[in-house]
């Protein structure tokens, strides 16, 4: 071995206590109905990723280690890491008594495996591989990663980033391509009998898990299952209602707005606004095609921009469930700040903004508006979209469109008239863009950026000089540096946050209110 291990880093002793398998309390078995925001399409959230996908897979993988509310890093299947001075060599070991889904007890070796496919998907992933110069496993319980140079991040990356652990066998699969099974690591079994792509998913605890010793926080702790079975049904929002009301239903994830005053009438049911699962919508644009090929077009919309009129359209009646004043990343994150916030909280002048647009070279072409008929609150956002625009002197077509046919014109890069398209209002969970790391729409690389295709080698290299800061105060600075470069650049507009709430029957108890739902330590009384 090359270089001499150095400082312990073991960030929770308790990680190191294991906790028995938990029973329901009572011999009845128990069973947890729940209604998704959206139901799940697919079971494998490394080659589909999902909102769904996230929670459902946080339910039926465990991860090396789990992220607490405060975003750190706890060890959760590992007993703890050690890393070597110069921070090119880190060492990971696993916990006594891990096993999968199918009795097959977890090695060092599938968490190689794990990795690896993971980190072909996920940001986080992939500037670790970058920097990968070996990682193997020493033993069945011993990891090993080498690094061409250091990585301070890498345990953020592994906890942060839904980092599943799956068997080796499995974890060859082509990253973009589904597993063929779903065998899990975590607290709850996937029941594929039971799945209905879009409209139910079931889960059964799974009695050989073995929690780690303290309380559960976000990712992070004793993840125990308190009931042995979970049934996931997507419903319209008049039968979530009704099933809600009758008792055939315990958690509704988010009911729309529209749907709170008759829910608060169920004595049975308590509303829970949950500050954690904010979404921020944002106004994407095709930087491909004119006439959003023009930065200067994109920089004279700012002065019009006012997130207040976005977010009153699309959250009417419900003034505490939103917030205006947001900037690229997501409010009280570690990468939120003031810098550059003049062009999007300044005064508000559609006078200037038109004379801008004027001044930008705008030719007339037609902005192709897509607008989502069946997702509301999208719909309302898009039409002040549509209003700006119109007022700041852009010719407008709105195109009317179901979100799933929506989805599927996005990915067009052509321009309006060959079927392609200018501009679409869309939704980010906040948890996904508090970081470069995470920060979807924020990607401005020819190669691997989001709908919209914006290219930036400025902010590249920002971002990637974020991974390579030494402590938090080294990347806060260039997450400062990012936000006034983004709103030069203008990738997308933030519209502001909303938040959402939770519908919960009295006799459930546990649910925790965290940027996705999580099952373990929910019980039925």
């Amino acid at each position: 071995m090359t270089g001499r291990l150095g400082r312990r880093a073991v960030l929770a002793a308790a990680a190191m206590a294991v906790a028995g398998p938990v029973r329901a309390a009572s011999g009845a078995r128990s069973v947890l109905r729940f209604i998704p925001e959206s139901g799940l399409m697919a079971p494998d959230p490394v080659a589909m990723p999902s909102i769904a996908g996230r929670a459902h897979g946080m339910m039926v993988w465990d991860q090396l280690y789990g992220q607490n509310a405060a975003g750190a890093a706890v060890p959760q299947m590992a007993a703890g890491h050690e890393t070597s001075a110069d921070g090119l060599l880190w060492r990971i070991v696993l916990r006594d008594g891990l096993s999968f889904h199918d009795g097959t007890a977890v090695t060092a070796a599938d968490c190689v495996a794990s990795i690896r496919r993971w980190g072909a998907r996920r940001v986080y992933g992939q500037k670790l591989l970058e920097r990968e110069a070996q990682m193997t496993a020493l033993d069945a319980r011993r990891i090993e990663i080498r690094l061409s140079r250091p990585f301070p991040l890498l345990l953020t990356a592994l906890a942060s980033d839904l980092c599943f652990i799956m068997p080796a066998g499995l974890a060859a699969t082509d990253p973009a391509s589904p597993v063929a099974r779903i065998v899990g690591s975590g607290p709850f079994r996937f029941l594929p009998d039971a799945f209905v792509p879009g409209s139910r998913s079931a889960y059964e605890r799974f009695a050989a898990y073995q929690p780690v010793g303290g309380d559960s926080e976000f990712t992070a702790g004793a993840k125990r299952a308190l009931v042995d079975r979970i049934e996931w049904t997507a419903m319209e929002p008049a039968a979530a209602v009704l099933a809600m009301k009758r008792g055939e239903a315990d958690w509704w994830e988010n009911p729309p707005l529209e749907q709170h005053d008759e829910l608060r009438e169920v004595a049975s049911v308590q509303i829970q606004a949950n500050q954690q699962a904010g979404v921020i919508p944002v106004l994407a644009f095709n930087h491909l095609v004119p006439p959003f090929n023009n930065r200067r077009l994109l920089r004279a919309l700012l002065p019009a921009v006012d997130q207040m009129e976005f977010m009153t359209a699309a959250m009417a009646g419900a003034p505490a469930l939103f917030r205006t004043n947001v900037g690229i990343f997501a409010p009280g994150s570690p990468a939120d700040s003031d810098a550059g916030m003049d062009a999007l909280t300044g005064p508000r002048d559609i006078e200037v903004a038109r004379k801008a647009v004027q001044e930008s070279g705008y030719a007339g072409e037609t902005v192709l508006l897509m607008s989502p008929t069946d997702l509301p609150r999208l719909r309302a956002l898009t039409e002040v979209a549509s209003d700006l625009f119109q007022r700041v002197g852009l010719i407008v077509e709105v195109a009317e469109l179901e979100w799933a046919t929506l989805m599927q014109r996005r990915a067009r890069r052509e321009a309006p008239e060959a079927g392609g398209w200018s501009a679409f209002c869309t939704t980010f969970p906040s948890v996904a863009l508090a970081s470069p790391a995470t920060h979807v729409p924020l990607r401005a690389s020819a190669e691997s950026n989001w709908f919209g295709w914006p290219v930036s080698p400025q902010l590249e290299r920002l971002r990637d000089a974020w991974f390579d800061a030494p402590n938090k105060r080294a990347r806060a600075r260039i997450t400062e540096e990012i936000q006034v470069t983004a709103l030069r650049v203008v990738p997308f507009l933030p519209l502001g946050q909303w938040f959402g709430v939770a519908a919960v029957r009295e006799d459930v108890l546990g649910v925790a209110m965290t940027p996705y739902p999580v099952f373990w330590g929910v019980s039925k009384a």
